[in-house]
């Protein structure tokens, strides 16, 4: 005889198939979010108004800035500068890409590679193009000196990245298991991890790797602002999103943060979308900030990248402001359903009424109050964290 099929096993693999497929839909969401950003960003870099000089006041100086700008139309924007001093400190005040001093037989680039080694490539391969028109090599001075771990300038953007999965990976933990906390404490939680991620980062990129060979509080301290900016956004943002945080914080924090950040191509060499996200992104005020402080002395416009991580962390100060306001409201209107259906309460068929209104306001209440950290639902945001990093 064979055995019966029970009505009840289609049904159920027909709601843990769909199930499976809600559930996919965030991986395949960050798939085609990491597509469209990294080869958005990066894949065909090309000069927009980087800006060069030749150096020297002669005619010939000025013709040789002047038959460069007409070859290379927008890609460039040549001026001339009186000596090299003024050269080096264009460069030096990262205003400049590269500077070139023009000699019939020891022609020389300037450039400052700690600002970008991409970009400092783009101004050479333009040079190379006059000096091979004269027979002669170019010699190319590098007025930054790197760091003894760093020698390609790479290092800052790993820094960056170490700092960013630390960050928004720990924000689905306080938000899921941290939920029936109260918003104070899961943003003093917030603050103690910030910490903490910054000081593994400044570790590792300090006396570990020597990335950062000088001026680790000052870089310890950019890391920790950008941490605790990255965070608290994350925190306010799960009280609206709650399992979509972790898509949210991947488009804010890896798909528009990592490709706007100058660490591959800074802006001169990116579309114009994210070479405007430069001029106001979270990474690339942390990175644009710590190169200045640790190559061009402080200088080079670092109060303006500063000002940015602050008002990234203010921003965070306001979100999470306004989910604590909203929670607070959403308690009062269960503990409302919770009086008004205990008022209900009565005899026979009424108090059947107002029992059942009772319990189920009590229910709102539970699903208001109670900790999704708690339970299958937690554990598979945990899980689409931990698919994210």
């Amino acid at each position: 005889m064979s055995t019966p099929r029970t009505t009840a096993a289609a049904p159920a693999v027909g709601h843990s198939l769909k199930h499976l497929a809600f559930h996919l839909l965030t991986p395949l969401l960050m798939c085609l979010g990491m597509a469209l950003a990294y080869q958005g960003a990066f894949h065909q870099p090309e000069p927009h108004h980087l800006k060069v000089a030749v150096v020297g006041v002669t005619p010939e100086a000025r013709a040789l800035a002047g038959a460069v700008q007409s070859r290379a139309g927008d890609a460039l924007d040549v001026s001339t500068l009186p000596d090299r001093a003024a050269a080096e400190q264009g460069l030096l005040d990262r205003d400049l890409v590269g500077a070139f001093l023009p000699d019939a037989s020891h022609p020389e680039l300037l450039v400052a590679k700690a600002n970008s080694d991409t970009s400092a490539m783009a101004a050479e391969k333009v040079f190379q193009r006059v000096t091979a028109q004269q027979g002669v090599p170019l010699a190319v001075t590098d007025l930054t000196t790197p760091s003894e771990g760093d020698p390609t300038g790479q290092g800052l953007f790993f820094l960056l990245v170490a700092l960013s999965i630390g960050s928004y990976g720990s924000v689905a933990v306080i938000g899921a298991a941290g939920a029936a906390l109260a918003m104070r404490i899961r943003v003093l939680v917030g603050v103690g991890v910030s910490l903490a991620v910054s000081v593994i980062g400044i570790l590792t990129a300090g006396p570990v790797f020597h990335v950062v060979d000088h001026d680790l509080a000052g870089i310890w301290a950019l890391g920790w602002l950008y941490s605790a900016g990255v965070i608290g956004i994350g925190i306010g943002l799960h009280t609206f999103l709650k399992r979509w945080t972790t898509l949210a914080m991947m488009v804010l924090f890896v798909m528009l943060n990592f490709t706007s950040s100058g660490g591959v191509y800074r802006p001169e060499l990116q579309n114009g979308f994210f070479a405007g996200l430069h001029s106001c992104w979270a990474g690339a005020g942390f990175l644009e900030g710590a190169r200045s402080l640790l190559y061009f002395d402080g200088g080079a416009g670092f109060g303006g990248h500063l000002l940015t991580l602050v008002l990234w962390l203010a921003a965070a100060g306001v979100l999470v402001v306004g989910a604590a306001r909203y929670e607070r409201r959403g308690r009062a209107v269960a503990s409302s359903a919770v009086g008004a259906g205990a008022a209900e309460g009565g005899g026979g068929t009424a108090g059947w009424v107002g029992s059942a209104g009772s319990a189920g306001a009590a229910g709102v209440a539970r699903a208001a109050d109670s900790s999704p950290g708690e339970g299958p639902g937690a554990e598979e945001e945990m899980e689409e964290s931990a698919v994210a990093i």
